[in-house]
C-alpha cells in the first residue's frame, strides 16, 4: 500500500539533544547522591515520559518526590537547551518536502508540551505541525501505542497509512503496535536494533531522503 501521513517522534528525530538529556540526567543524579547504573544507563530513559522514566533510573518515588525531581530534571533540561539546539541532518529540508507535496505531518513525542514549541520554532517548523501529541496527551509512554494511535487519529487516517520516525527501540514498538511502518533514526541506537525491533528501514539522518523513498514500505 501506499502511505499517505507521516508521525515523527521529536527528540532524536527532529532534534539531535540526546547529549543534552544524557547531561541533564546526570547533573540530576549528582544532585541526588543518586550513582547511575553501570554500562548504557540512558537507555532506561529513551522514549519514556519523565514520570516513567525517573523512578527506572533513581528507583522507587513517592508522588511528592516524583513531582520535584521532575521539575528539576525539566529546569536542568531548558538550562542547557538554552544553550543552542542542533537539528538532526536534513530533517528540516524533508519536512518541508511532505508540506509541500500535503503530506499530513503529526508530532507524537513522550517529551512534555513545554520542550516542544521551542524546539518547532527553533527549527523554524512552528507551522507544520498541527497535531502534536505529548507526554500530556497519554496514559501510557511508549512501548503502548497509545501515542501513535492517538496521532493517528487526530491526523484522520488509519494508522496503516502511517510512516513513523523513531530514534528509540521503545518507540519503533510502540508504533509498530499501533499498525505503523517504522523508519528508524540511529541518533539513539545502531541500526541492527531498531530493525530487530520492527522498523523496515534505518537511516542515520535524513539527508538525501524522499517520500517516495519511504511510501510505499
Amino acid at each position: 500500500m501506499t502511505r499517505t501521513a507521516a508521525v515523527f517522534d521529536m527528540d532524536g528525530v527532529l532534534v539531535d539533544n540526546a547529549p543534552l538529556h544524557r547531561a541533564a540526567w546526570r547533573q540530576l543524579c549528582v544532585e541526588e547522591q543518586v550513582t547511575l547504573p553501570d554500562g548504557e544507563w540512558w537507555r532506561l530513559t529513551i522514549g519514556r515520559p519523565i514520570w516513567e522514566a525517573l523512578p527506572r533510573l533513581l528507583g522507587p518515588l513517592d508522588e511528592a518526590r516524583l513531582v520535584r525531581l521532575a521539575g528539576r530534571r525539566q529546569a536542568l533540561y531548558e538550562e542547557l537547551a538554552a544553550r543552542g539546539l542542533v537539528p538532526v541532518a536534513g530533517v528540516v529540508d524533508f519536512v518541508r518536502q511532505l508540506t509541500a507535496g500535503q503530506i499530513p505531518c503529526a508530532i507524537a513525542t513522550s517529551a512534555i508540551p513545554e520542550n516542544v514549541s521551542p524546539i518547532l520554532t527553533t527549527l523554524g517548523l512552528a507551522d507544520v505541525f498541527p497535531v502534536r501529541v505529548t507526554a500530556a496527551d497519554i496514559r501510557r509512554g511508549k512501548p503502548d501505542p497509545e501515542v501513535y494511535a492517538t496521532a493517528a487519529a487526530r491526523l484522520g487516517v488509519s494508522a496503516a497509512a502511517c510512516v513513523v520516525f523513531e530514534d528509540a527501540v521503545t518507540g519503533v514498538e510502540a508504533a509498530r503496535r499501533a499498525g505503523m511502518a517504522v523508519i528508524g533514526v540511529t541518533t539513539a541506537h545502531p541500526a541492527g536494533e531498531l530493525l530487530e525491533a520492527g522498523a523496515a528501514r534505518a537511516v542515520p539522518d535524513f539527508r538525501g531522503l524522499t517520500w517516495g523513498d519511504v511510501a510505499r514500505l
